[in-house]
């Protein structure tokens, strides 16, 4: 698979489907490849052109020297779409990817059709919390929270119904460079565009899930309620939505996409 080489770093990216359809843009969550998103390929890549790619610091992209922000992030996304020649596109973030589609919507919004932040929030958690984290993976690397994270990734339900699908996800996560996971922790610790995102005006589809406890309905709700006119909705999963309910999160995502 290709590789973009920017001034500082080596993003690993996908590039699929239609070469004259538009083209949607999937970023991933912390601690996951763009592999996340094998669910949705197969619905949506007769529709759209598909960009995944692996944010700075996961999968075969660089992990360069921390800590990282999102800026930062954002503007690689920014890079990618340059090197491709891709002027607009449809932009799906999960997660940190989220809130990499927040940055953008506020400070490149000419780059955007359309948004899709998908458990996530303006603001993710605490200092404390981040630093707790960072702490335990420093001391026991990424299998000293793998567990506590597929607690949250996957509802108690799904976990017993799809262990195979647990298991695999919790190779990826293990699988993660921890320099690299770090210095994206930090990203996302010190990120809050509570106030900001307000000045959103890029149309906006808030995906949430009912057993997330990461980012929680009610966060999704205040992005909903606070940028003007997104839609939202919440599907019946915990974190990573769209692998626990990827039929229902695909039908809203592609739905949302072709409206008018």
């Amino acid at each position: 698979m290709p590789f973009a080489q920017f001034e500082d770093v080596r993003i690993h990216y996908e590039l699929a489907g239609l070469s004259d359809a538009p083209v949607l843009v999937f970023s991933n969550s912390l601690g996951a490849t763009f592999s996340m998103w094998d669910p949705q390929m197969t619905a949506l890549r007769n529709q759209f052109r598909i960009l995944r790619y692996d944010t700075r610091g996961h999968g075969q992209s660089s992990v360069t020297p921390g800590p990282y922000n999102l800026e930062q992030l954002a503007r690689d996304v920014l890079g990618l779409l340059d090197q491709l020649k891709l002027d607009r596109v449809h932009f799906c973030g999960l997660s940190m990817g989220g809130q990499t589609g927040i940055w953008l919507a506020l400070h490149a919004p000419g780059r955007l059709h359309k948004l899709v932040l998908c458990n996530t929030a303006a603001k993710i958690g605490s200092a404390e919390t981040w630093n707790s984290r960072i702490e335990a993976i420093q001391k026991g690397g990424m299998k000293a929270v793998s567990a506590a994270v597929m607690e949250r990734w996957f509802s108690p339900k799904y976990r017993t119904t799809f262990p195979e699908v647990v298991a695999s996800t919790k190779l990826m996560f293990e699988s993660a460079n921890s320099d690299g996971y770090i210095a994206n922790c930090v990203a996302i610790r010190e990120f809050d565009a509570r106030e900001a995102i307000a000045a959103i005006h890029v149309p906006t589809l808030v995906i949430a899930g009912t057993s997330d406890a990461a980012t929680t309905p009610a966060e999704g709700r205040y992005l909903a309620d606070r940028i003007a006119g997104a839609r939202y909705v919440e599907l019946n999963a915990a974190h990573l939505s769209n692998i626990e309910d990827r039929e229902h999160f695909t039908i809203e995502v592609k739905t949302f996409l072709i409206s008018e």
